[in-house]
């Protein structure tokens, strides 16, 4: 995939794992192109883990989105597949029904950039996070398997990787990097969540640099923790 057959209108979020802060990383992202003056917005095909308050079951990642980029959107609008159990969605999925269909995705996804001239698709785990498994009693594959990549491949927009870079990162980093590219996807970067919280510069700096080194993409941004601005313009 070329970047030139690529929507150019947003990026798709995913992470080198689980808890790298994709969600923070992904709130900035919305604000500060909101805060430049375009129209950003968010969409998640499916989440798992959803938190009850007030009688209602909340999808916590696009809520927090939501609250903190200043979007009127519903969460119906924000969110396809809401799962209640925090396991993978394909997991989830087979335990609570409503399994992922993509054209499903596909729908809401052209609703949320129609809503907006600039969407942030943020991913479910890491990039190799399976969405749908069908099996049947026997636990043996019977129906449609999807994994994050086909819905990277169903929204069609560029790649931001969110990594760290504390000791591991340069691994999981390439790796995802060099994982997506197998798969024909554009990676237009990385992100670089929780700068300095390891105490030791010298040791991220040089795994920033490897990394740049290594996949030939650029480090868009570098964020330390609790920060309320993605300390870069619009990428």
């Amino acid at each position: 995939m070329s970047n030139g057959c690529l929507n150019a209108k947003g990026y798709f979020v995913t992470a080198t794992g689980t808890d790298v802060g994709k969600t923070f990383i992904t709130a900035l992202l919305v604000k500060k192109w909101r805060d430049s003056g375009i129209d950003a917005g968010y969409y998640k095909a499916a989440l798992s883990g959803a938190e009850f308050k007030n009688g209602h079951w909340v999808a916590g990642d696009a809520d927090y989105v939501k609250n903190f980029a200043g979007l009127s959107d519903s969460q119906e609008e924000l969110v396809s597949y809401v799962y209640k159990e925090a396991v993978s969605p394909h997991l989830a999925a087979r335990k609570e029904g409503n399994p992922v269909e993509l054209s499903q995705v596909k729908s809401d996804f052209k609703k949320a950039a129609e809503r907006h001239s600039f969407v942030f698709v943020e991913g479910s785990g890491g990039i190799i996070c399976p969405i749908r498994d069908d099996v049947d009693a026997n636990g043996e594959s019977c129906g449609k398997k999807y994994f994050l990549e086909d819905i990277m491949k169903a929204v069609n927009l560029p790649l931001l990787i969110v990594t760290t870079a504390a000791l591991g990162s340069i691994n999981s980093c390439v790796l995802t990097v060099e994982y997506a590219k197998s798969r024909g996807l554009f990676v237009r970067g990385i992100v670089v969540n929780r700068y300095g919280d390891s105490g030791n510069l010298e040791m991220e700096d040089d795994n920033m640099r490897m990394m740049q080194k290594i996949t030939g993409l650029e480090i868009l941004a570098k964020v330390r923790t609790g920060d309320l601005d993605l300390g870069v313009l619009p990428f």
